[in-house]
């Protein structure tokens, strides 16, 4: 038993080093110069310089692009627990026919391929800017709006599976007492949620940070890319800045190591939770 043990310590420490090799390649070579950079890809850098991070900081305008990161970040995924908490506590207590229409029409949109959409999304969103007035391109609003509609469906599906698992006796007795609707959920289920709630943050907040595609089809004005645009800067049409590129990557990827620290002990929990039941 023991050495079967150590047999697969070793093979889930060699998986480690395999999953993790791209960190590594882009953490030293962030500190290195052209030459080095070229000459061994693997190896530590001479001198731990951070002059490639201060020009990369310069170069991305980072802190205006953190700033529109963050603000579309939170304020989407804010959006996305409160509506599709809400949204699966009335599906989940509503066992008729429409309601499981509706959830399974929540499953089958997260099926779609959002390259299939692209193009149709943003002549509809065109279309609706010229005929309404609503600025829907080229605005952080407008990015939100497209952030809740696409990631609504998964936060959906892990809130239904976690809210049927609390007793439905709960709500009763507080209807009991006099509780409204409103309260019922606000003071006694949505407590109730916060691991499934902060799984959903997670997967919600490393989606968003990281996308490209979308923010670079809705976002034009310089002063409006995130950060992941931000980066576009370093990989020229004749050359690229490697050096440069390894040191922005480093930096776009560090707020939301932060927050997956602080909050990892929720994941497993909340999606076996959510997800299985």
């Amino acid at each position: 038993m023991k050495k079967s043990k150590v047999i697969k310590e070793i093979l889930l420490l060699i998986v480690a080093i395999f999953y993790l090799s791209p960190i590594y390649i882009m953490l030293v070579n962030s500190f290195k110069n052209r030459q080095e950079l070229y000459e061994n890809v693997l190896a530590l850098p001479k001198d731990f310089s951070f002059q490639y991070y201060i020009a990369a900081i310069e170069k991305m305008n980072f802190l205006n692009a953190f700033g529109n990161s963050l603000f579309i970040t939170v304020v989407s995924v804010i959006f996305i627990v409160i509506l599709s908490s809400m949204t699966a506590w009335m599906l989940a207590r509503t066992n008729n026919r429409i309601s499981k229409i509706i959830f399974m029409t929540f499953i089958a949109t997260m099926l779609i391929p959002f390259q299939t959409i692209m193009m149709p999304l943003m002549q509809e969103m065109n279309w609706i800017m010229k005929t309404t007035g609503i600025p829907m391109l080229n605005t952080r609003g407008g990015l939100i709006f497209m952030n809740i509609g696409f990631n609504t469906s998964m936060a959906v599906f892990l809130y239904h599976g976690f809210i049927k698992s609390i007793p439905l006796s709960l709500e009763e007795a507080a209807m009991i007492d006099g509780a409204s609707k409103f309260g019922i959920f606000w003071r006694i289920i949505f407590p109730m949620l916060k691991p499934i709630t902060v799984t959903v943050m997670i997967l919600n907040v490393i989606s968003i940070w990281n996308d490209y595609l979308l923010p670079s089809l809705v976002l034009t004005q310089k002063e409006l890319r995130t950060i992941p645009l931000s980066t576009f800067y370093f990989f020229g049409e004749f050359t690229i800045q490697w050096n440069q590129a390894m040191a922005g990557l480093v930096l776009t990827i560090i707020p939301v190591v932060v927050f997956y620290v602080f909050a990892q002990k929720y994941i497993i929990k909340g999606i076996a939770e959510g997800a299985v039941k």
